[in-house]
């Protein structure tokens, strides 16, 4: 019987039927378990965490199957409670599929400390937009006899004077002390005066 003749037998035509339904079923048992394993079509919203305690973010992920990760933060928001969750990744009302690691960021328990800058000796234009990039506040201006106008001569917190190095909240308020421009020349003029007062009471 030659090989053509072959492909037309009943034998070879039975063979062939089941192994298309072999193969059909293999296509429809991997689709089945690729839509097990990958979580075809399953959506999960990611809930409102925001100001919520870790504890209360926890249990609200858990009750949705989700996992989460803390991510370190240096940001203080006066508007959350304490160590609250102040951000997180992916957002609130995004979906999601089951497992999925949310990234949490919590609220810190106040503002970082920072280093004062050193600002005494430089003019008034320098010194405030360097305090303020380093997320310090300007509050009262005060003038006192120097010779030249505007010079930063002293920096106070709260009543208490610092230096450069010291280190404060950010956000905090730092009240000036400048130089009036006039502090020497003032002296020297009412020295001039004492000084002619004098000879012209001699004469």
């Amino acid at each position: 019987m030659t090989f053509i003749k072959f492909l037309f037998t009943k034998t070879f035509l039975k063979h062939l039927v089941f192994a298309g339904i072999v193969l059909i079923g293999l296509v429809f048992l991997t689709l089945f378990w690729l839509k097990i394993t990958t979580n075809h079509n399953q959506k999960i919203v990611v809930p409102e965490l925001a100001k919520m305690s870790l504890d209360e973010a926890e249990n609200k992920l858990n009750e949705l199957d989700l996992r989460f990760e803390i991510l370190d933060s240096s940001n203080y928001n006066p508007d959350f409670p304490k160590y609250s969750v102040i951000e997180q990744l992916p957002r609130a009302g995004e979906y999601v599929k089951e497992k999925r690691k949310i990234y949490l960021t919590l609220n810190r328990s106040g503002y970082v400390f920072v280093k004062v800058p050193e600002v005494v000796g430089k003019t008034k234009r320098q010194a405030e937009p360097t305090l303020v990039s380093m997320g310090f506040k300007i509050g009262k201006i005060t003038y006192k006899p120097y010779i030249a106008i505007d010079e930063v001569l002293e920096m106070y917190h709260k009543g208490k004077k610092i230096t450069s190095g010291d280190e404060i909240q950010k956000t905090s308020v730092i009240d000036l002390v400048l130089g009036d421009g006039e502090g020497s020349l003032k002296k020297e003029l009412q020295n001039s005066d004492e000084e002619i007062e004098k000879e012209d009471e001699g004469e």
